[in-house]
């Protein structure tokens, strides 16, 4: 038993849950127990989003150093306005406005490695301009856009069955998907290669410019398909929709056990370290902190969270 237990502790990951799981504690004993279910739910559903986008940054991450797409945000707030755009309000039209979400994702992630393998310049420095680029089509685009999304997609993305949002089981089934595809695939073991070693890859027989491609695509594509879930679950597309996105897909997958040195990922902790995100943002908002001091805190913690975990790898 106690063997059984010090390997699950050993699981990088698993502290993401543990984490979760002390913030839900601490607000449901700060609000006596009231409305603990509930503050569950609203996590799950909320952690949906962060998950989806945190799939796509961490088979980009899992590339190896300075693979990183910072054009999340502008893409999310872009495919979202085309989705409502598309849909026009009209339930016949939902799946035609989701393609189009997931063309504009596609496009974005491939013009995203067009400009990294064309310039020759550092993925951070090719998917921030295009952020920039991509967010002044937006401002163009969708400022004051008004279009509210079919009623069957918005009742869609907030039901719920027995208290779990049927969303958030629908993004369990991807994220196992994701995780056999890394672990099971060409592609996903091509990823963890060319993390690991990307000259040992090439060397191998691996076409490391087509899986960097496939992946920034990939990612691309996951933030145009949560852009369209975005604007149903608010009810509305917002150039402002994908802000909170670039910090929090980067941090799920660090907290979540995936290496930023390249070719080690963990699709489970991403939904730990979601909920983690998520619930702590509960909590403060519960104890009535400030908006500063809310993010002064969640800084700190990220960092700690990091930091520890960065400590114990390096144990072991």
């Amino acid at each position: 038993m106690k063997g059984t237990l010090g390997r699950a502790f050993a699981t990088p990951w698993i502290w993401s849950f543990v984490g979760a799981l002390a913030v839900w504690l601490a607000a449901v004993f700060f609000t006596g127990g009231y409305g603990a279910g509930g503050m569950l739910t609203a996590a799950l559903s909320l952690a949906v989003f962060t998950v989806v986008v945190g799939v796509g940054q961490m088979f980009v991450i899992t590339l190896g150093p300075g693979n990183v797409d910072l054009s999340l945000p502008a893409n999310i707030g872009l495919a979202s306005a085309v989705a409502m755009t598309v849909m026009a309000g009209d339930d016949g039209r939902i799946l035609l406005g989701l393609a189009a979400a997931l063309a504009c994702g596609l496009a974005i992630g491939a013009a995203n490695y067009l400009l990294i393998w064309a310039l020759r310049i550092p993925p951070i420095i090719a998917t921030l301009s295009a952020s920039f680029v991509i967010q002044s089509i937006d401002i163009s685009y969708g400022r004051g856009l008004q279009i509210k999304p079919p009623p069957g997609f918005a009742d869609f993305t907030n039901i719920q069955v027995l208290g779990i949002p049927i969303l958030a089981v629908l993004t369990v089934l991807f994220t196992v998907g994701a995780g056999l595809a890394l672990q099971r695939t060409i592609f996903g073991r091509s990823v963890l290669a060319i993390g690991q070693n990307m000259r040992a890859a090439r060397l191998a027989g691996i076409r490391v410019n087509r899986v960097r491609f496939a992946t920034y695509a990939l990612s691309g594509t996951l933030g145009g398909i949560d852009g369209a879930l975005l604007a149903g679950y608010f009810r509305g597309a917002n150039v402002d929709i994908g802000n909170e996105y670039l910090l929090a897909s980067i941090a799920v997958v660090v907290i979540g056990g995936t290496s930023v040195a390249g070719g080690k990922a963990n699709v489970p902790g991403l939904w730990g370290a979601a909920l983690f995100l998520v619930l702590l943002l509960t909590m403060l908002n519960t104890f009535g902190v400030s908006a500063g001091v809310r993010l002064v805190l969640t800084g700190l913690i990220i960092v700690a969270v990091i930091t520890a975990a960065g400590g114990a790898e390096a144990a072991r």
